[in-house]
C-alpha cells in the first residue's frame, strides 16, 4: 500500500470511528488534530529506525526530551539564583489554596524527607507558609506567602515564554498533540493499578 493510500484510509477510518462514538457534531477540532497526529505517529512506530535500542525506547526519549528542554529554563533559573526544586514548589503552588507535603513531594519529583527540609528553608526565606487544613486539623497545608507569590509570578511568566518558544519550533498540530498526548499518558499511569 502506498503511503498516500495509507493516510487516506486511516483518515477515513478515524472519521467514521470517532463519529460513531461521539456523533458527527460533537468531536472538537483539537480532538481531530490529536487523533490524526496519533495515527500519523503510529505509522512511524510501525517502521522504527534501525540503530541503537535507546533511540527508539520510549522512556529514553521522554527523559532525553525533558532534559534538553528543561536545561534551557534551568539555566535561566541559575542566573536568577533560584534552584530547580524551589521553582517546582513555587510553580506547584500557583493557583492553589494549599497543598500537602506529600502532594508537593509527588508533584515536584522529590522524596518526602527532602521536601520537608526544602520547605523548612522556604519558610525561613518567607516564600511559603504552613497552616492546618480547615477541614482536618491533622493535615498541614503549604501555601505561598505574598513574597512567594511575587517571585512565582515572575518565574511563571518566564516559564510561559520559554514554553511558547519551544512549541513554536513545531507545527501547530504537533504542538497541540504533544501536550494532549503527554497529559493522557500521565493520567493513565496515575490511575490505581488493580491486583
Amino acid at each position: 500500500m502506498r503511503e498516500s493510500e495509507y493516510h487516506e484510509n486511516a483518515f477515513i477510518a478515524c472519521t467514521y470511528y470517532f463519529a460513531g462514538i461521539y456523533g458527527w457534531h460533537s468531536v472538537s477540532y483539537r480532538q481531530w488534530l490529536f487523533f490524526w497526529t496519533v495515527i500519523d505517529m503510529s505509522q512511524s512506530l510501525a517502521n522504527p529506525p534501525h540503530g541503537r535500542f535507546i533511540d527508539d525506547y520510549l522512556l529514553y526519549l521522554l527523559a532525553r526530551t525533558s532534559h534538553l528542554i528543561s536545561a534551557e529554563f534551568h539555566e535561566l533559573l541559575r542566573r536568577k539564583g533560584i534552584s530547580v526544586p524551589v521553582w517546582r514548589v513555587l510553580a506547584s503552588l500557583v493557583g492553589s489554596p494549599g497543598e500537602t507535603v506529600t502532594g508537593l513531594a509527588e508533584t515536584c519529583l522529590l522524596q518526602q524527607p527532602t521536601m520537608t527540609k526544602l520547605l523548612d528553608r522556604m519558610v525561613r526565606d518567607g516564600l511559603v507558609k504552613r497552616a492546618q487544613d480547615t477541614r482536618d486539623r491533622r493535615v498541614v497545608r503549604v501555601a505561598l506567602t505574598a513574597r512567594g507569590e511575587m517571585m512565582a509570578a515572575d518565574l511563571v511568566q518566564a516559564a510561559k515564554l520559554h514554553e511558547a518558544e519551544v512549541l513554536a519550533r513545531h507545527p501547530e498540530t504537533e504542538a497541540v498533540a504533544i501536550k494532549d498526548l503527554l497529559r493522557a499518558i500521565v493520567n493513565r499511569q496515575a490511575r490505581p493499578r488493580r491486583g
